[in-house]
């Protein structure tokens, strides 16, 4: 997605404010003001769905090896009504 420059105006408590929690959360000012605005208009659940994604593709493999066969065998027996498949 292309980005475009917004320049915005704010007093200097507010502007602290904003370095802090961005710190906090481990971003840049920018993405945290992003996330906002999103959060605001009701993006919240495409940023989840995006954040899902960059996980899975990252540490997908992983995440498989941990919780895939055993997790999915154990659901596929619940739901025929067995629990041999259940830990």
């Amino acid at each position: 997605m292309a980005k475009t420059q917004l320049n915005v105006r704010v007093d200097e408590g507010t502007a602290r404010a904003a370095r802090e929690r961005a710190l906090e959360r481990g971003m840049s000012v920018n993405r945290y003001i992003e996330e906002l605005v999103r959060q605001d208009t009701g993006e919240v659940g495409h940023t989840f769905v995006d954040a899902a994604s960059d996980f899975m593709k990252q540490y997908g493999d992983v995440f498989a090896e941990e919780f895939g066969a055993d997790r999915e065998g154990a659901r596929s027996a619940f739901r025929d009504g067995s629990r041999e498949g259940r830990r």
